[in-house]
């Protein structure tokens, strides 16, 4: 019986790449990392041999007919990865420029073999590999020159794999489907696009092939910052998992009576929801402009931290240290609720549920309010605005894996002749959703909420009257002595007996 073989999987140090990959790259593995000029391809395979580079396990980086390779340094010296101490010691840059303007790839071939045996690279880097092909197939018009190359091809693959070496070959290609020897002979294929929408540019990879591990499918966005290359992974099973285990045991961790209910911090509305709002659900405050749905937020982070419990708070609007509402801005100051507030552009839903995971495990938050729905659609990139009710299914789905409670608000239009919960027709994707409304009474303006739903839960199904003072939001009694609020002019009508039969009913006294 034959030995199954190991094959040990290299840490890229590219953030979330590792996760999409399915573990890490393959070791001894040759690959391609594929795309149109300025998507990042050079960037990411310097970041992948700075990490992996050590002096146990050197690099070889050749250049071709791009950049030479001090203009090179010159750019990737500014990003967070660069370490000036690896070049000539981990790291060794080597131009076949001289080589590759020849057309002659078996030149090519012999002076890449000269440089691999010299030096025993464990990693080959060849950017930028497609330059290699445009100058043979220019100066070679022979009918075997694609032979020639397919052979050339399946040589240097045969030769990094038995010197054990990773090797990278770095291409410009517009289409993935062009009949290619490269494609076949890889081990791995990563291809990296830029989708453009109107004035919206977004950064995508794809794992097309990785023989040996199931990576994970589909386009996965990508940013270039100071630090280098991100990728925003979707997060895995076992991720959730260990991230739900520490909330829980945060929640545990706090004294209060009961660890099953989160408090909003406004007593009435959690007599109204049935003790408060059982932990792990999503909740959605949905309501017009000034209605009070940052203020009920804002309780309910405030309520958390009373209580000893850390809140995330991600804002897609004024921020909370710039705004009115000194409750948030004096929370975050304390240190006892951490802010995701991406000002940059062109936003993903998977870079928000990231930066919202990577916030509540530094901080162990038990609670997560997002203001607002409506914010963050505007935030987005034009290209995920047609898929936006999926996204909020998959963040909704993210967080509550993660086990933590979160409030989320958006912004409802008042329409009184249609009669609506909650945005984008996403009433079924939360458990739980309060809606305000206002209401004329007496040419003037009156604020109403109610409890909509709280999935297996009992909930008052009163319409009630509410405030908002220097104390934050004051709910009263409902108005028995008026029917059809809802459609926003209600009229007065006989005194009603309240519904003695509903333990979550109000018997007090309308207020006049």
């Amino acid at each position: 019986m034959s030995t199954k073989v190991t094959i040990n999987r290299l840490a890229t140090g590219v953030p979330g790449l590792d996760e999409v990959l399915g573990g890490g790259l393959p070791e001894f593995s040759f690959n391609l990392i594929a795309g149109q000029p300025g998507c990042g391809k050079t960037t990411l395979a310097h970041q992948i041999m700075f990490a992996l580079a050590r002096p146990e396990r050197p690099a070889l980086y050749f250049t071709v007919l791009g950049e030479p390779p001090l203009k090179m340094l010159r750019y990737q010296q500014q990003f967070g990865f660069f370490h000036s101490e690896a070049v000539n010691t981990s790291i060794r840059f080597i131009s076949l420029s001289e080589d590759a303007m020849a057309g002659d790839l078996d030149r090519v071939l012999r002076r890449i073999v000269e440089e691999v045996t010299a030096y025993n690279p464990a990693l080959v880097f060849v950017d930028s590999f497609r330059s290699v092909i445009l100058a043979s197939e220019s100066l070679s018009h022979a009918p075997s020159a694609h032979n020639n190359l397919q052979q050339f091809v399946q040589q240097l693959g045969m030769l990094m794999t038995s010197w054990q070496a990773t090797t990278f070959l770095i291409g410009e290609y517009f289409v993935e489907t062009d009949a290619n020897p490269v494609f076949t002979v890889a081990d791995g294929l990563i291809w990296l696009r830029q989708s453009v929408l109107r004035n919206s540019v977004v950064r995508k990879m794809e794992i097309m092939k990785m023989r040996g591990q199931p990576t994970l499918p589909g386009l996965h966005t990508f940013r270039i910052d100071s630090g280098g290359v991100r990728v925003f992974a979707p997060p895995s099973m076992l991720q959730t998992t260990q991230l739900s285990a520490l909330v829980d045991a945060a929640v545990q961790g706090v004294a209060h009576t009961a660890p099953q209910r989160a408090l909003t911090g406004v007593p009435a509305l959690d007599e109204m929801l049935g003790g408060g709002l059982p932990r792990g659900y999503s909740l959605l405050v949905a309501g017009p402009s000034g209605s009070g749905k940052s203020v009920l937020a804002a309780a309910f982070l405030a309520e958390g931290a009373r209580l000893g419990e850390a809140g995330v708070i991600a804002v897609f609007e004024q921020h909370p240290n710039r705004s009115r509402n000194r409750v948030v801005a004096d929370l975050i100051d304390a240190g006892q609720v951490g802010v995701v507030d991406s000002r940059a552009p062109d936003l993903s839903i998977d870079e928000i549920i990231v930066l919202l995971l990577d916030e509540i495990h530094r901080r162990r938050a038990t609670r997560v309010v997002i203001d607002s729905l409506s914010g963050f659609e505007l935030s987005v990139a034009p290209t995920f605005r047609d898929d936006f009710r999926e996204s909020l299914s998959r963040l909704v789905k993210a967080m509550t894996d993660a086990g933590v409670t979160v409030l989320m608000t958006s912004e409802l239009e008042d329409r009184y002749n249609d009669l609506r919960f909650s945005p984008y027709g996403t009433a079924f994707m939360t458990d739980a959703i309060i809606v305000q409304r206002y209401i004329e009474v007496a040419s003037r303006l009156r604020r109403v909420m109610a409890v909509v739903k709280v999935r297996a839960s009992a909930h008052s199904d009163e319409l009630r009257e509410f405030t908002i003072d220097d104390s934050g939001i004051v709910v009263g009694s409902t108005m028995a002595d008026h029917e059809g609020l809802l459609g926003g002019r209600p009229t007065r009508t006989s005194r009603l007996e309240p519904n003695r039969s509903d333990p979550l009913s109000d018997a007090r006294e309308p207020a006049r």
